[in-house]
């Protein structure tokens, strides 16, 4: 019990029970409460099976690595990360939520996680080294259960700390075909970016009138889908931190705006969706911004990635925001950059 309250003494405050959790286990004070306690029990205290109670018989989790479908391959997936890293710690730099007991609670739970690789992993034999990645895993979750569930890994970073060339790597996942349940969910994903995402342009978008997850999103909006690159200069401030996957680490506006200009030289035709955005109060002031999204595009351009495939590439990722006076002053967005590589090598050009 002690570990569990230290875990808790660093993780973020809860909402204080505010709330109602009908449908929940009377121990959860709240929907924070409810991830903190079973993210802890399943990870840190070994009680896998506990994914039986806390996951549905359908739920599914969607990554970019492959899909998995209920509570018992959410088990064997658990039970396979931690025979490759059995002390695997999961600590909560931040957890933002929206909805309700009735509709159900969204959680955009930000991790910062620890592990030692003592065992083979999906990336090859055991090397013995600590690595230190983020992982934002996104949960619907209603009556006790999660229903739902996007998660983000930064396997880029995981493979370079345990001493793996990330390029080879997504080469050799490159020459396994993914199975159908992935294959349909991502045409189904590239078909509704096709049929949804449009250019309009947002008329200042970042007014005082609308809340902080409608100033985030319509300024993504313009600097994504409408190509107003410059848009960055109004929707962070001018000292903003941008922490992005592959230890990308970038400070103040103009970095920010290299990392914009880098994804959409690289990817033609690129759609950005902000498929769900929520907010908070924060504790040092001002509100804190989850959003889910999803981007395609065609690797066309040579900046990151290597020489242009024409791949048609699907990115899911997961940001979070600490906006201030209606700008962004830091941002964390996670993705697999290591899956969105294997994406690339293993599609090619219909003339190859």
């Amino acid at each position: 019990m002690h570990r569990l309250e230290s875990h808790y003494d660093s993780a973020p405050p809860t909402t204080d029970g505010q709330g109602s959790m009908a449908g929940f286990d009377p121990e959860f004070t709240d929907i924070v409460d409810y991830i903190l306690r079973i993210t802890y029990r399943i990870w840190e205290g070994k009680q896998v099976g506990l994914c039986y109670d806390y996951y549905s018989a359908y739920c599914p989790v969607y990554t970019l690595a492959g899909i998995t479908i209920g509570a018992e391959e959410v088990v064997q997936n658990t039970l396979s990360t931690l025979a490759a890293f059995p002390d695997r710690t999961l600590h909560a730099d931040n957890i933002i939520w929206g909805g309700d007991d009735q509709q159900g609670f969204h959680s955009s739970h930000r991790i910062k996680t620890h592990m030692t690789n003592l065992g083979p992993s999906d990336f090859g034999p055991a090397t013995a080294k600590e690595a230190t990645i983020a992982v934002i895993a996104h949960c619907v979750v209603k009556d006790n259960q999660v229903i739902e569930e996007w998660l983000v890994r930064d396997n880029y970073s995981l493979a370079e700390q345990l001493g793996f060339d990330p390029l080879a790597l997504a080469r050799k996942k490159a020459q396994t075909a993914p199975n159908s349940r992935f294959l349909d969910w991502k045409a189904q994903e590239l078909q509704r970016l096709a049929d949804t995402v449009n250019r309009a342009r947002v008329s200042n978008p970042g007014a005082a009138s609308r809340s902080a997850c409608e100033q985030v999103c319509n300024g993504l909006q313009n600097i994504w889908n409408a190509r107003l690159v410059g848009d960055v200069y109004q929707l962070y401030a001018p000292n903003a931190t941008l922490h992005a996957s592959a230890n990308r680490e970038l400070e103040g506006q103009d970095a920010i705006v290299r990392f914009y200009t880098q994804f959409l030289g690289t990817l033609s035709d690129l759609r950005f969706s902000a498929d769900y955005c929520c907010e908070q109060p924060a504790k040092a002031g001002g509100k804190d911004v989850a959003v889910r999204w999803t981007a395609s595009g065609l690797h066309t351009g040579p900046t990151l990635w290597g020489e242009p495939t024409g791949s048609e590439v699907l990115i899911l990722a997961e940001s979070h925001y600490h906006v201030v006076d209606g700008q962004i002053v830091e941002e964390w967005t996670v993705f697999d950059e290591l899956s969105i590589l294997a994406e690339i090598y293993r599609a090619r050009p219909e003339a190859d």
